[in-house]
């Protein structure tokens, strides 16, 4: 069984509320984790995201694997990233004519 990694990114535990903070794989749930701060987070969170796992892969997981974003999350990744387009990301093609429904 592969340890989990001891260098962990300067997160608060609120953004994984439903997740044992201590027990997160940092790295196998990185698009898990960059979509959270993404969606919730600010531009602390963001520089956090991008220190630990890079900009290039950050960019490269919001715009190729993320599978959803809301609307909102969507804007705010082009405001914090504005390399980024929105017709060139997964989420929004994946999601573009199609309704979604909030909790």
């Amino acid at each position: 069984m592969k340890p989990l990694t001891k260098n962990i990114p300067n997160l608060h535990p609120k953004f994984f509320w439903d997740f044992k903070f201590d027990r997160i794989d940092w790295d196998g749930g990185y698009k898990m984790v960059i979509a959270r701060i993404v969606e919730r987070g600010g531009q602390d969170q963001i520089d956090e995201i991008i220190r630990f796992y890079g900009q290039e892969k950050v960019i490269r997981t919001i715009r190729d694997e993320i599978s959803f974003l809301p609307n909102y999350a969507i804007e705010d990744a082009i405001i914090f990233f504005p390399e980024l387009k929105k017709e060139d990301m997964y989420c929004y093609l994946n999601r573009k004519d199609k309704p979604y429904h909030w909790i």
